[in-house]
């Protein structure tokens, strides 16, 4: 447990600051010059880091330690296909509400893990 709550604290506050700081509300241009090199250096490091949650942290049992799990997963998963296919990763963001969507579900699950990370009641048992 106290290995959950020491990766969600800081996968946690990872997501949040990540996320807010890619949104369109608070940086309109930042995927306006897309280049490759820059997206598969963004997957070599999402790769890196989902490979160390995962070899940490591969816990699959029913509760939220889970969670971050997945997460190290869906990590190696991004990271390996903007390794591979960096040209495709090239996308056109439009202000669609379907990236709003993810971006607030993923600023929630971090804000969920931080939570568990700092504020959950620590047993002694």
């Amino acid at each position: 447990m106290e290995k959950s709550k020491s990766i969600a604290g800081i996968v946690g506050p990872t997501l949040i600051g990540m996320v807010f700081s890619e949104m369109r509300l608070w940086n309109p241009t930042l995927y306006d010059t897309q280049i490759v090199p820059l997206i598969y250096l963004n997957g070599v490091l999402l790769f890196v880091a989902g490979l160390a949650i995962v070899k940490s942290h591969n816990i699959w049992i029913y509760g939220w330690q889970t969670l971050i799990t997945i997460i190290g997963y869906s990590a190696i998963i991004v990271g390996l296909l903007r390794m591979f296919f960096p040209q495709i990763q090239k996308a056109e963001f439009k202000n669609n509400n379907s990236i709003l969507i993810v971006e607030i579900v993923l600023i929630l699950i971090g804000i969920f893990l931080t939570f568990k990370a700092t504020f959950q009641k620590r047993n002694n048992l």
